[in-house]
């Protein structure tokens, strides 16, 4: 490992030379050996494939046979057959345009890397293309400049670089030449090494290229993120369990029904109608657009809730999401220091605006380079170090702002900070006169003030065990500007004037929503590359680390066996300093557990554990593009809540669809038991029925009056209490609790109605007994989606909250009356009915409310 070398024994390793670089063959073999400076792209599927991919669906692929096989053997029936094959391409049209967000991860990795680095080649400091940098390259890095490719520090001049996107490290890390012993230390521990796409904050500094592209650690998360597939969401499964039951069934039962019509005596022509019909009844056409709508519809929604779908399954995980695994920086917390504490007097005070505490911040402001003000649109804006900025913003609250302080004091001089003093000392004049004004690490400080005493030690412990930065602030006053040769005497026989602790705190919202998961039975765990006593005591304000659970770190982690890990994972709330390969194995032994894991995050680090997650979840003002395009979903407002409101939301979708499941499937299972029924009937010879509906009657009713509603059901309100269940379980029956008896007894219900109406029209003719079952098998339906609505008695006051439910049987039987009454009533082979034959079939297709309402009172 680089860290644990000797610089000069690194520089001499990779064949290099500090002053000289590289020579031009040099380049060349190392590019060859090592490969270029560029992120791998994975193969992307083409837009044809996606299409082709659409038809793999049982359902599908039985419509499509039917509806091919039907034109061919009686042309003049080619109407049916094309309202299939469209129907069918509409739904893969629509699924291509569903999945076709292409993956832009690995782009916005290359975007990430620098532009360009300035390295020294054959003697001479150049500026080339990041992506030309080879392992042995000298690179020059300066405040402000992306590091190119990972590398070994070799100098630093208080060279501080920003890394929070690659470890999710909240401050700026301060780099250092020297050996690391430590073998196996995290990144965030390597202070010896650089690492590309992070940011120079302050300082400058040379380092030594030991690896590129893929070798380097974003090029490991490019990799991880082309080798984590995207596993199909519970819904998915659970949809494809459904289509492959029905397609079972529709196969069996059109064998059936094909050899009862041919032993009943039915030409073979005749009788394949009758199999298609039942193929037509038994296959939900509209099934996998109204659950492609109903979550657009819900996608929608939640986009006014601040939280952006990327692909639309990602909405119904959310409602089944039993872990959420997320990172600390930026996500729980504000990613910004905060001035929290102070301590002066011999006392430490929460943070409060008072004149004390208003000069000792003075102090701290102007021993800083940072700049905080407002711009042309009074907007705050902060340039400088995060942990300057916060002492700086919290002296412009109290109104001691840069500006103003320019008026009365005017900088005469500074020694820099750098980390072997763990100091800073500023010099300026003033009306009081001429004093150094020094801040630093407070063990330091105290140690070189004249007043320095017990207490300050103490508040410095105790600051500390808080997990707060502590800096403290100690003045000199000098009769002239001395010579800035010696900052031994210089900062040295000081007063101490005070401390300041500083976090990076929760956000407000946090603890609430997590309060609201923990009651909807989900558990919060905190994955960050920040050290674990600062992870622990933010997880323990925020009611993450309980009584009786762990924090760990990476290291800790390593440690662990998988069996291990799988048996002490759900004691572990807390995981600190750890890499981005930590964050998979939690996840992804999470979900060896059967749960449903969200990860939220906002670095690059979080990346591959967002994309191995059942759904990952970015933030979108903080967050990264990496992790926006590797994320199912994007909070707009970094809100952690957000989630929660999007917990509460799929979990609502998910019933929507589960009802738009069993009020379609009810609805086939009545069409199915119509037509099965009256085959049976003609086929043992009791009475020649005929058929009762013709496919064209149950496309219509399939795409038409069972659509309508179902779009609607999408549409129901979210119970007040549904936060308040545990979520499903991952391995949970799509017809739990008895759904699927329900959707039986509920679609033979429908189904001896819809006969019961026939037979009385067949009486007089066949005409008037088709026209009599259609009506009946279309209102019905209207009807009974009110049934769907809820489990509970339908009359009460939530009977009219959803004005799309109403809309549709309006709508519904609207058109129903113009397909009756209208003539186009040819293309559906039926007639016009009389009052009294109308009244009956409107009659019978009311009942299913009556007795389904009876049914649900005795079970109540």
């Amino acid at each position: 490992m680089f860290h644990n070398k000797d610089k000069n024994e690194v520089i001499k390793d990779l064949s290099s030379n500090f002053e000289y670089g590289l020579k031009e063959e040099q380049i060349i073999f190392s590019r060859e050996k090592y490969g270029k400076n560029e992120l791998v792209e994975q193969k992307k599927t083409s837009l044809f494939v996606k299409f082709l991919q659409q038809f793999t669906d049982p359902l599908i692929i039985v419509l499509i046979i039917a509806a091919v096989v039907s034109v061919v053997i009686d042309p003049h029936e080619w109407i049916e057959s094309l309202i299939i094959l469209i129907v069918v391409m509409l739904n893969a049209i629509l699924g291509v345009y569903q999945e076709n967000n292409a993956e832009k991860s690995l782009e916005t990795l290359k975007k990430m890397s620098a532009p360009n680095a300035k390295a020294i080649r054959n003697g001479e400091r150049i500026s080339i293309p990041s992506s030309e940098i080879v392992v042995g390259d000298i690179v020059s890095l300066e405040a402000g400049d992306y590091v190119p490719s990972d590398g070994r520090i070799i100098e630093s001049f208080n060279l501080q670089v920003d890394e929070s996107a690659l470890t999710g490290e909240s401050l700026p890390v301060n780099k250092i030449s020297s050996v690391i012993d430590e073998e196996n230390c995290a990144l965030g521990d390597m202070k010896n090494m650089a690492f590309a796409s992070t940011v120079c904050t302050y300082g400058r500094g040379t380092m030594i290229v030991t690896s590129v592209g893929m070798k380097n650690e974003v090029g490991k998360i490019a990799s991880m993120l082309m080798s984590e597939t995207k596993e199909v969401t519970p819904l998915q499964i659970k949809l494809s369990q459904v289509s492959n039951v029905i397609s079972i069934m529709c196969f069996v039962i059109c064998i059936v029904v094909f050899g009862l019509e041919l032993y009943s005596g039915l030409e073979i022509l005749d009788a394949f109608k009758t199999a298609v019909a039942l193929a037509v009844a038994a296959i939900p056409e509209g099934l996998a657009t109204v659950v492609t709508i109903v979550l657009s519809m819900g996608v929608t929604k939640m986009v006014k809730k601040n939280a952006i779908i990327r692909r639309l399954p990602a909405v119904e995980t959310l409602g089944s999401a039993s872990i959420v695994c997320s990172d600390k920086t930026g996500t729980l917390t504000q990613n910004k220091m905060t001035v929290v504490k102070t301590f002066r007097n011999e006392e430490i005070n929460d943070f409060e605006e008072n004149e004390s505490t208003k000069e000792l911040l003075r102090y701290f402001t102007l021993c800083t380079d940072a700049e905080v003000k407002r711009d042309i649109n009074n907007k705050i804006i902060s340039i400088g170090d995060p942990t300057e900025i916060a002492m700086v913003e919290a002296s412009f609250k109290m109104g001691d702002t840069k500006e103003l302080l320019k008026t009365k004091y005017t900088r005469e001089g500074e020694i820099a900070f750098d980390s072997s003093r763990k100091m800073m000392t500023v010099f300026y004049s003033s009306d009081e006169g001429i004093y150094s004004y020094t801040k630093g690490a407070p063990d330091v400080i105290l140690s070189r003030c004249t007043n320095s005493f017990e207490k300050a030690y103490d508040a410095n412990e105790t600051m500390a065990n808080d997990a707060l930065r502590v800096l403290a602030i100690a003045i000199k006053k000098w009769d002239e500007i001395p010579v800035l040769d010696d900052s031994n005497i210089i900062e040295s026989d000081m007063e101490f004037i005070g401390l300041i602790g500083m976090i990076d705190p929760p956000r407000v919202e946090v603890k609430k929503a997590i309060e609201e998961a923990k009651r909807g039975g989900i558990k919060t765990v905190m994955i960050t590359g920040d050290h674990i006593t600062t992870a622990s005591a933010i997880a323990k304000q925020l009611g993450i680390l309980n009584e009786g659970q762990k924090a760990i770190t990476g290291l800790m982690l390593n440690e662990m066996d998988d069996e291990t890990l799988f048996n002490e994972i759900e004691n572990i709330s807390v995981y600190a300093r750890v890499a981005p390969e930590h964050k998979v194995r939690i996840v992804n032994m999470w979900k060896s557990k059967g749960k449903v894991v969200a990860m939220t995050g906002d670095g690059v680090n979080d990346s591959p554990a967002l994309k191995a997650a059942d759904i990952g979840c970015a933030m979108g003002i903080t967050g990264t593009d990496v992790t926006k395009n590797a994320a199912d979903m994007i909070l707009t407002d970094d809100n952690f809540a957000t989630i929660i409101s999007a917990v509460k939301e799929g979990r609502g979708i998910y019933n929507n669809i589960k009802k738009d499941v069993h009020f379609l499937l009810s609805s086939n299972i009545g069409e199915v038991f119509t037509i099965f029924v009256a085959s049976l009937v003609n086929s043992f010879g009791f009475i020649s029925l005929g058929i009762p509906l013709m496919p064209v009657h149950l496309l219509w009713v399939n795409l038409v009056t069972d659509t309508l509603p179902a779009f609607a059901l999408g549409m129901e309100p979210a119970s007040d209490d549904i936060m308040n269940e545990k979520p499903r379980a991952k391995d949970e029956s799509f017809f739990a609790n008895g759904l699927w008896w329900t959707i039986v007894w509920q679609g033979i219900m429908v189904g001896m109605l819809t006969l019961t109406s026939y037979v009385i029209g067949n009486n007089v003719n066949h005409e008037i007994g088709m026209s009599m079952a259609f009506m009946t098998i279309s209102i019905s339906q209207l009807f009974h989606s009110f049934n769907i609505k809820s489990s509970k008695s339908i009359f009460n006051k939530n009977l009219f909250n959803n004005k799309y439910l109403i809309y549709s049987l309006l709508i519904g039987l609207s058109l129903q009356f113009i397909v009756m009454y209208t003539p186009i009533n040819s293309i559906f082979n039926i007639i016009p009915l009389s009052i009294n034959y109308l009244s009956i079939a409107f009659a019978l297709a009311i009942c299913p409310v009556i007795i389904v309402e009876i049914i649900k009172f005795f079970k109540k």
